[in-house]
């Protein structure tokens, strides 16, 4: 992101003065895929793609926004009870009401913002956005004295009640606390979180957009929580003396012993949710050695699980990890929810260009179209530029 560019931008939207620069990261999740809403542990990193704005305290009460990249202005009061109808302006209204309920004095501003999150990749946009008004905010009207835990909680909270999202704090965990060159694994049950180094000379990190999302009848995701709870529950039955919150208390013994008291779609579900939080265990044991080959069969291990165990994958993304594994990548899974989106590759240096090339051809072949390549850097969190 050009901190020139957003400075012109912001110097001929508003008065011609100059503000603060503020830069918050998308996010990708290395593994640890439908584990958060069991208890367990994600192992995302900050991106050095995200969201960046110039911030200007105005004076007012009103807050004036522009987006670069939407070449769109909203207004609005800071105690607007019900805010602006723009989507984009909302989630920086919901930061500033988020703020004001943490006891903070928000004023009106003046802020031009753009970002360069490629849409579509599950890279959290959003998350980096509210993250960047957050580290404005607490900068400019609160001393920098609100935590970092505040901030993404603050994030999480903007998409609960003033988007309409349900999300979980991986997204805004990652893009406040990111490190360049780490990876964190995240508890989401108890909040504690590690990090791990990722400096994998001669691997590249690479996403290849499918471009493709199927929505499918029903309530997918719902429903492969439902089972999640459904196990939970029995293990809860048979034991209890035991406190079984989630999956993330149960073992493997445990789904053995159920399997006659829930449906053989449920045990699926399980298995794959149990195996994933072995393997995000694993992976940061290979970080910890720099065993980059057994990150890569845990994430092959990983996409194999999300296709046929939790069967959230689809067909261009299937394809995909085949083409990887036919040129010998070293791992390769669907990132995200599924259904669509991205798979994750760990290349070797010297296998990167005929991969990418091979993948674009045979997947347009298949697909009529060209997957997106996004070339990927572990970067640094939430921060004020200058």
């Amino acid at each position: 992101m050009d901190i020139e560019f957003v400075r012109s931008r912001f110097i001929k939207h508003f008065d011609g003065l100059t503000g603060n620069i503020y830069h918050s990261p998308g996010r990708i999740n290395l593994i640890g895929e439908h584990t958060d809403y069991n208890g367990g542990f994600v192992f995302p990193g900050a991106v050095t793609q995200g969201v960046m704005a110039e911030v200007r305290p105005n004076g007012t009460d009103t807050v004036i926004a522009y987006s670069i990249d939407l070449k769109d202005k909203v207004e609005f009061k800071v105690n607007d009870p019900k805010g602006p109808s723009a989507q984009w302006a909302r989630f920086i209204y919901g930061m500033v009401q988020e703020f004001l309920l943490l006891g903070v004095d928000v004023k009106g501003f003046n802020v031009a913002f753009a970002g360069d999150v490629p849409l579509g990749a599950g890279m959290s946009s959003s998350a980096a956005l509210e993250s960047c008004f957050g580290c404005a905010l607490n900068d400019l009207f609160a001393g920098n004295k609100i935590s970092k835990w505040d901030i993404v909680l603050a994030g999480q909270a903007t998409e609960h009640k003033y988007i309409g999202c349900n999300c979980g704090i991986m997204d805004q965990f990652a893009s406040v606390f990111g490190q360049a060159g780490k990876l964190m694994r995240l508890d989401c049950n108890t909040r504690e979180f590690e990090y791990f180094p990722f400096n994998p000379q001669g691997y590249r990190l690479v996403l290849l957009n499918s471009c493709v999302k199927h929505e499918l009848a029903g309530s997918p995701y719902n429903d492969r929580r439902k089972s999640c709870e459904n196990v939970a529950k029995a293990v809860q039955k048979r034991h209890p003396e035991r406190v079984i919150d989630t999956l993330r208390d149960c073992t493997w013994d445990d789904l053995q012993e159920v399997k006659a008291d829930v449906s053989a779609e449920d045990i699926q579900r399980a298995t794959f949710v149990l195996g994933e939080k072995d393997r995000v265990l694993a992976v940061c044991d290979a970080l910890v050695k720099g065993d980059y080959e057994e990150v890569g069969k845990q994430m092959y291990l990983t996409h194999q699980g999300l296709s046929k165990d939790y069967e959230v994958s689809c067909e261009e993304l299937d394809f995909l990890n085949d083409i990887a594994k036919a040129n010998g990548v070293t791992g390769s899974r669907i990132m995200g929810g599924g259904f669509g989106g991205c798979t994750i590759n760990l290349v070797k240096d010297e296998l990167y260009d005929t991969f990418i090339a091979d993948a674009k051809k045979k997947f347009a072949e298949k697909y009529g179209h060209e997957p997106k390549v996004i070339d990927v850097v572990i970067g640094d969190g939430s921060r004020k530029i200058c």
